[in-house]
């Protein structure tokens, strides 16, 4: 790997640097500079243009692949959708008919959202975690406490469970309160 960027990383194959459009995630989770990395790549094909878009996890690809199906929905709109939600939640959105959570995503309206549930809806398969338990809204704090956590490396529906449980208990106050009591949760 050569340069990395939050929503690109040039990668170089046999001599040759290609640019490879990511998502947030998978550049959270990219090695540094000068590192070798394998991504999955997905080559997107038009008259005018050769683009390549890259993933760390093959269920990541072939969501994006499930996305890009979607009438209204191209290479970039699916890559800023995957940047905008986890993989298992927006699974777990789009199979649970959650419109709320999808709009919140940036570049996707109501009907967008929509579409997705109706095309998608029954072929996304089940996710570990995502079964239809009703998520309790966050406030912003909680949030910040969650996003802390899946950058760190911890899955975010353990991370969710955790968190929910200090809350549950109590717990919290300060970002560092909760964030601590949350990761000694994690570490049980």
């Amino acid at each position: 790997m050569l340069s990395r960027h939050p929503n690109q990383v040039v990668v170089e194959t046999a001599g040759v640097g290609y640019e490879v459009n990511i998502s947030v995630p998978t550049f959270s989770e990219l090695p540094v500079n000068g590192s070798e990395v394998a991504l999955h790549i997905y080559t997107h094909v038009r008259e005018d243009l050769i683009a390549l878009y890259g993933f760390l996890r093959p269920a990541e690809k072939r969501l994006f692949e499930k996305l890009i199906t979607v009438s209204g929905i191209g290479p970039k709109l699916a890559i800023t959708i995957l940047s905008g939600m986890a993989a298992d939640e927006l699974a777990g959105a789009i199979r649970g008919n959650d419109l709320a959570r999808l709009t919140k995503i940036p570049g996707i309206g109501k009907k967008t959202a929509e579409r997705m549930v109706l095309e998608l809806r029954d072929k996304l398969p089940e996710t570990v975690g995502s079964a239809s338990v009703p998520v309790a809204p966050m406030n912003p704090l909680e949030e910040d406490v969650l996003s802390a956590l899946v950058n760190l490396g911890y899955q975010r529906a353990a991370a969710e469970k955790a968190l929910a449980s200090v809350v549950k208990n109590g717990k919290g106050g300060s970002f560092d309160s909760m964030f601590r009591q949350t990761l000694a949760a994690l570490s049980k």
